[in-house]
């Protein structure tokens, strides 16, 4: 059997193995067939895809990449889910690491060919081991992550919005950015107090630039109520100059910029 675990059953492993979620990881279990389906189905995971998952949980997710076909790796940081995933995932062609996935190891293990990287991402590591990955695991062609609906609306969102930032910038760097579908805290136990989304974020071939255009808008962004001039100031001790050539207004503030001013700018600084 490899259907989509369901709430009771998941309630009923965890409870057969002594597992309680643990707030401190950000464990919120998913347990809703029809979104795990959809997840997958989003993802575009068959016989031949590779697939990186973090935070594999109870394995819901991780059984429904394996059973469409995926070569998965999951990586689970909590030893106490050891049985939970061994009777989950039973039969199935899954490579569970019990460690940590710092961008470090993921960039190790996807090293070799194409990867896509489908996840219930843990809500208090979620978005920097997204951007890191971005930047950073140039293997991984497409991302199908849920978060916290506002970190993948904050993905989504363009310049001149309240919620516009460094991870709007990179994710504009580095991706294309749809918010697939809103997620209620009903489909996970335990249920956590805000909504989720899911983000997909196709990778485009990172311009010559990212890189720097990435750093530079984390230091506008690191006082972002001052003028660029002023928030550039420490990054680019020339800083007017360098707006100017770039042909961005030096008295803007720093959401006021496209991710393709800031690669502009970036190409300024470093020709």
């Amino acid at each position: 059997m490899t259907e989509p675990l369901g709430r009771a059953h998941t309630r009923a492993l965890l409870a057969r193995h002594g597992v309680r979620p643990r707030k401190a990881l950000g464990q919120h279990f998913l347990v809703d067939p029809n979104i795990v389906r959809r997840t997958v189905e989003i993802a575009g995971i068959g016989p031949g895809s590779n697939v990186v998952e973090v935070g594999a949980g109870a394995g819901t997710l991780t059984r429904a990449l394996a059973a469409a076909g995926g070569r998965v790796v999951a990586f689970e940081v909590d030893a106490s889910l050891q049985q939970v995933l061994a009777e989950t995932l039973a039969g199935l062609d899954v490579d569970v690491r019990w460690e940590e996935a710092t961008v470090e190891r993921l960039a190790a293990v996807v090293a070799e060919g194409r990867w896509s990287m489908v996840a219930n991402l843990p809500y208090n590591v979620g978005t920097p081991l997204l951007l890191s990955c971005l930047r950073q695991v140039p293997s991984i062609d497409r991302f199908v992550v849920m978060l916290q609906r506002e970190a993948v609306e904050r993905l989504a969102a363009g310049p001149g919005s309240k919620i516009y930032g460094v991870p709007s910038v990179v994710a504009g760097l580095y991706g294309n950015v749809e918010v697939a579908m809103r997620v209620s805290p009903a489909v996970f136990v335990p249920p956590p107090e805000v909504e989720s989304a899911v983000a997909v974020i196709d990778r485009v071939p990172a311009p010559k630039g990212a890189a720097l255009a990435a750093d530079l808008a984390h230091a506008a962004f690191g006082q972002r109520r001052k003028m660029l001039r002023s928030s550039l100031r420490n990054a680019l001790p020339d800083a007017i100059a360098a707006l100017d050539a770039a042909g961005i207004d030096p008295r803007i503030r720093a959401e006021d910029v496209s991710p393709e001013e800031y690669l502009r700018l970036a190409g300024v600084v470093d020709p």
